[in-house]
């Protein structure tokens, strides 16, 4: 049966980071990785990490399985760290919470989820968006469409359009996907009072927002980027979130995510968590243990956590100071990457920069100087340093001039 299958592609992302590691040249520069690089181009361990996983050593006694929808008290955490520990869902118990794989596994049991409650609303999508958010609900068999959300020539949200599209094509019913910060591939991340304009709406038209929030600390800090969900949370009924674990803790390899739904009433979540642990049953399960175990011994204990939010905080100013090496070193040599120059660069969200470089440029800086971005034009800041911000500006500004 398998001896006439066709080679898959290769998936747009992982697929570079590949060609990057053959690529013979000493001086490669790896900017399409979605992780988060020090100034010696390493992805470390925090401390805090390391900490919590002696302690979670040391009175380890068994390996058992864990509950379907994990522990209760990495959930518990999961929601505080959200929605705010002042928080009137929690108050009124309407969230129910599992573990899951990443925050892709979040994405896929609530797509599962969603198909096996015989519901066929559109998903939705900001246009554009993390490639593999299609894929999720392409293999779930939902339907799903984009929606305008980044203006290329403004290097700016398409707000106007964003939200004439929710009143007019968005039917009650749809899931509206979007990201709670540090928008993934653009940078751009709506206004507090354009949150607030976008939670009206999906409540008074019945769409459900389905919030990615995979950066939470990245733009401006651990409450500071969890406000907009709240803003959602205080406004629309329903409301599913999908954690990830992986950069805001370094977590990658662990797989550390989770799925909370958002109730209109408590009665409603008993009922949503059974089958939440259905969906979970007949995929994988139950969950892995020792990532959310260390994020749980993280946010359970105050020095752990202050120490946790120290080394965040200076992961976001690295990449603070990244965006403004990179737009410096791009006017010094006279290239403009918008027609207002490279502010925006400064200006975006987390770890991503949407540039205007077009495949043909993307093609020659990978030939020609071995620097490996995203076909799209995303670049990872986090892989800009003291040591290579010289070389990738050069290298930007001779495709600029050649093209």
């Amino acid at each position: 049966m398998f001896e006439s299958i066709d080679t898959a592609p290769p998936d747009p992302i992982f697929g570079l980071i590949e060609a990057y590691r053959r690529d013979p040249d000493p001086a490669k520069i790896n900017l399409c990785a979605g992780v988060y690089q020090d100034e010696d181009g390493r992805t470390p361990v925090f401390a805090a990490v390391k900490e919590a996983e002696q302690r979670i050593y040391d009175k380890e006694r068994s390996k058992a399985y864990l509950p379907i929808e994990g522990e209760a008290e990495y959930g518990a955490a999961v929601e505080h760290l959200v929605l705010g520990e002042g928080s009137a869902v929690l108050r009124d118990r309407r969230a129910a919470t599992a573990q899951t794989p990443g925050g892709t596994g979040a994405l896929r049991v609530f797509g599962d989820l969603w198909k096996s409650l015989g519901e066929r609303g559109t998903v939705w999508t900001t246009d554009p968006t993390w490639p593999n958010h299609p894929q999720i609900f392409a293999a779930v068999g939902l339907p799903f469409k984009l929606f305008p959300y980044f203006d290329a020539e403004r290097n700016a949200l398409a707000f106007e359009r964003l939200m004439d599209t929710l009143e007019e094509e968005v039917q009650p019913g749809d899931v509206v996907l979007l990201h709670g910060c540090c928008h993934n591939p653009s940078g751009v991340d709506p206004s507090a009072g354009q949150w607030s304009q976008i939670a009206d709406t999906l409540a008074r038209r019945r769409i459900l927002p389905l919030i990615d929030i995979a950066y939470q600390g990245f733009a401006h800090g651990i409450e500071e980027d969890a406000l907009n969900v709240r803003t959602l949370c205080s406004k629309v009924p329903e409301i599913v979130i999908c954690s990830s674990f992986s950069k805001n803790f370094g977590l990658y390899r662990e797989r550390v995510g989770a799925v909370s739904v958002v109730a209109e009433s408590a009665g409603s979540t008993p009922a949503i968590l059974s089958h939440l642990k259905q969906t979970i049953r007949a995929n994988y399960s139950n969950p892995p243990a020792h990532g959310a175990a260390i994020a749980a011994t993280i946010l359970a204990d105050p020095e752990l956590r202050r120490t946790w939010e120290e080394e965040l905080s200076r992961m976001r100013k690295r990449i603070r100071s990244a965006r403004r090496l990179l737009a410096a070193g791009l006017d010094d040599r006279g290239v403009a990457l918008s027609p207002e120059g490279n502010g925006f660069i400064v200006e975006q969200n987390g770890m991503f920069s949407f540039t205007p470089l077009n495949p043909r440029q993307v093609v020659a800086l990978r030939d020609r100087f071995s620097l490996y971005i995203l076909d799209s034009g995303r670049i990872n800041v986090a892989g800009i340093t003291q040591t290579n911000v010289d070389r990738i500006c050069d290298a930007v500004a001779a495709v600029v001039e050649t093209s």
